[in-house]
């Protein structure tokens, strides 16, 4: 069985005067910190072939990576079918979609997603025999739960332990910091993939574009010696950079730095192969919406909690309210992409940290690694327990509208389509 990997990447940077996405308000970038990029990982193994695109961009719609798969068919013969596209959930990025106050900028829709195919040509390009090494290593440091519990059991995104009726953060981290990477026959270093869950919201409020940590992370590893690095973000939907015991935020270098020296001890640590299997395979299921009360759509139900400006929510809900009435539910694909023993499951979604951890655990013996913001994005979809507390991921939004069953819906399709690579 030969195996043989192709790395690329393009650059993605948004001109001066592109409106930003992902804080609600309207946002135009004045300043540009440092580029945005798209990246591409294809693998081949004998009769098998899997590929990843990642951006450093907020999210990606599902029409976006209909029209990109296509695209990339039409042009490469490659099949879309085995391709995932992922988003870092990057919030000092373009409009890319529709969010609060900001309509997405179409043109430059356009020009990304036509960079994005002529990176993927580069990456077939650019294939050679290889070696594939696996691992993964524990960050306890740099990412946490952001949902603090108050004395009186509603829930406080970003809630900071200063305020005396905080009482403790409401659930776990994920963790793992887990990565693939190649090899040439030479030893060399052709590429990697690192998963890890945790919010980019770096230069979000202001009028700055940058890749936040991921970018961070691929610049570090540039200087290491990895040519071309991947980052898929985890379930982050409730996880940040924010410690909200110290009421601190490490800065985008130093969690790049932190997850660079992670990448490295994982790839340290790898034994690699040349034999690999190889595999791909999805499911599109419809998720309900939620049957939102009148206290609910004014946001004034108990744990309620809108940021920034109140008054985007509300001119929001009509178009919200409409778009339920008539769709009634919300097509969402979920992915697997199967790599030997692991296998990268994309949820199209901001999703729990819990409900990701369900899915590493009872996806075992098979090493679950989930990818958010993949494939589409159908907004906040949180483990059922935390509705009852509230907080801004639960507040009924244009983000935030999904039945409580969603989450469990994408994590059991998910784990069907893990398991389906054991049955004939």
């Amino acid at each position: 069985m030969s195996l043989r990997t192709g790395f690329a990447e393009t650059d993605i940077t948004p001109p001066l005067g592109t409106h930003k996405i992902g804080w609600i308000v309207d946002i135009v970038i004045e300043e540009i910190a440092d580029p945005l990029s798209a990246r591409v990982a294809v693998i081949e193994s004998g009769d098998g072939t899997v590929a990843f695109i990642q951006l450093d961009t907020l999210c990606i719609r599902w029409t976006q990576t209909d029209d990109t798969r296509r695209r990339i068919e039409a042009a490469y013969g490659y099949p879309g079918a085995n391709i995932m596209v992922a988003a870092t959930h990057n919030h000092a990025g373009p409009a890319v979609a529709h969010c609060g106050d900001v309509r997405r900028d179409d043109a430059y829709i356009e020009t990304m997603v036509g960079r994005i195919v002529d990176c993927f040509g580069r990456a077939l390009d650019s294939m050679q025999e290889a070696e594939i090494g696996f691992a993964s290593v524990p960050e306890w440091t740099i990412s946490h739960n952001r949902r603090v519990v108050m004395r009186d059991g509603t829930a406080s995104t970003h809630g900071p332990f200063r305020y005396p009726e905080a009482l403790r953060v409401e659930g776990p981290i994920d963790p793992e910091v887990a990565v693939v990477a190649a090899r040439g026959k030479g030893g060399e270093l052709l590429g990697a993939v690192v998963n890890f869950a945790c919010h980019p919201t770096d230069h979000g409020g202001d009028t700055i574009a940058s890749g936040g940590f991921p970018a961070a992370l691929v610049r570090e590893m540039t200087g290491r010696g990895c040519p071309v690095t991947l980052f898929l973000n985890g379930a982050s939907g409730n996880i940040c950079s924010g410690d909200p015991y110290r009421g601190v935020e490490l800065s985008l270098e130093q969690m790049g730095r932190a997850l660079a020296d992670d990448t490295s001890k994982a790839v340290d640590a790898m034994s690699f192969t040349d034999e690999l299997t190889l595999g791909a395979r999805s499911r599109t299921i419809q998720l309900p919406y939620r049957k939102a009360t009148e206290e609910e759509v004014a946001g004034t139900v108990r744990g309620a909690q809108r940021f920034v400006d109140p008054a985007a929510y509300d001119r929001g809900m009509p178009a919200l309210l409409k778009r339920i009435e008539e769709r009634k539910t919300q097509p969402a694909e979920v992915q697997v992409l199967s790599l030997g023993d692991w296998a990268f499951v994309a949820i199209p979604a901001e999703y729990f940290v819990q409900l990701g951890l369900r899915i590493k655990e009872e996806a075992h013996p098979t090493h679950g690694l989930v990818v958010s913001c993949a494939n589409g994005m159908v907004g906040y979809v949180p483990h059922k327990g935390a509705f009852p507390r509230g907080g801004y991921e639960t507040t009924f939004t244009q983000g935030a509208a999904l039945a409580l069953e969603a989450g469990d819906m994408l994590a059991d399709a998910a784990l069907d389509l893990i398991g389906e690579r054991s049955r004939p």
